[in-house]
């Protein structure tokens, strides 16, 4: 079975950091570029950051652009979103999914084929 957990989130003050885990089971996380969403209440689904099969290629949304950073280590299955300089508008169930893709990466969630069940980030004071 497919499947993909992320783990690492809970209640953070701003201007806090978490680390989010996203780890694969029943298949190789290194065939997959892998993609971070966010969904906070009442909005949309929001792509913030995805990385490569090999690394070498991420991308961030503005929102989160120089606070957040995306890293993988295909040796433990495992993608990482390090979460700096937290702010209340960061709050939101945070997602990773996988796309079968060789090269890049995209913040199109249309286009990924295994999403996680999420973990809840709240920033608040």
């Amino acid at each position: 079975q497919l499947q993909l957990v992320e783990s690492g989130g809970g209640l953070v003050q701003p201007g806090g950091s978490l680390r989010l885990s996203c780890v694969a089971s029943g298949f190789a996380l290194g065939n997959y570029a892998i993609g971070w969403f966010r969904q906070a209440p009442g909005k949309e689904r929001e792509g913030i950051s995805c990385i490569s099969i090999s690394g070498g290629t991420t991308d961030y949304a503005d929102s989160v652009k120089g606070r957040f950073t995306i890293s993988r280590d295909n040796a433990k299955n495992t993608v990482y979103l390090q979460l700096n300089s937290l702010k209340p508008e960061d709050t939101a169930i945070y997602y990773c999914a996988a796309e079968a893709v060789l090269w890049g990466c995209n913040l199109f969630a249309e286009r990924y084929d295994y999403w996680g069940q999420g973990t809840q980030v709240t920033v608040s004071s």
